[in-house]
């Protein structure tokens, strides 16, 4: 496992996201076209593993985005970082559904803790960064894991790729270490 090479992925939950969950606004659309052009990017330059926390939003549009990427290019790998057993044991039935399958989709799955707590979810964040060089990011300002998560990627002087969600098919902004 080469952190050099390899990218994590921090973003919002549905609760935060301006469109919620109606995955078929234009804006979320963009943002995902966006995510997938920049995924290319990354792989032209040389990056092939990427880490996903598996979290509703904003992970699970990262998570489909690899596996399309792994479509095109065979050594592109998945790995679900999972914060706990039963991530999604309290999620209505379509998140639970879509969560397993994408789970099962990963080339590997690690478990960060097996017993849930109330930082098991900023274990699975550093165990990411810590795993990485490179960061994409769906961040709207907010107070959160998402902001721990890119605070504690700039502490560890990764490359961010901050994707705004008030412009969700500009390019992401670029924050070099």
């Amino acid at each position: 496992m080469d952190p050099l090479h390899t990218c994590c992925f921090t973003g919002h939950r549905p609760e935060k996201l301006p469109w919620g969950e109606r995955e078929d606004h234009p804006d979320c659309v963009a943002l995902k076209q966006n995510m997938a052009e920049q995924l290319e990017r990354l792989y032209q330059g040389g990056f092939r593993r990427f880490v996903c926390g598996m979290a509703r939003g904003a992970d699970f549009y990262f998570a489909q985005e690899v596996l399309a990427l792994r479509q095109v290019h065979g050594d592109v790998t998945l790995e679900a970082a999972l914060p706990c057993l039963g991530q999604a044991t309290r999620w209505g039935e379509a998140d639970r559904l879509r969560w397993h399958r994408l789970v099962d989709a990963c080339d590997v799955t690690t478990l960060v803790q097996e017993h849930y707590d109330r930082y098991c979810m900023l274990r699975r964040d550093r165990y990411m960064v810590d795993q990485s060089s490179a960061i994409l990011a769906v961040f709207n300002g907010t107070r959160g894991g998402t902001q721990y998560t890119l605070n504690y990627a700039m502490e560890r002087r990764l490359d961010i790729y901050l994707f705004d969600l008030n412009h969700p098919a500009a390019p992401p902004t670029h924050l070099s270490p």
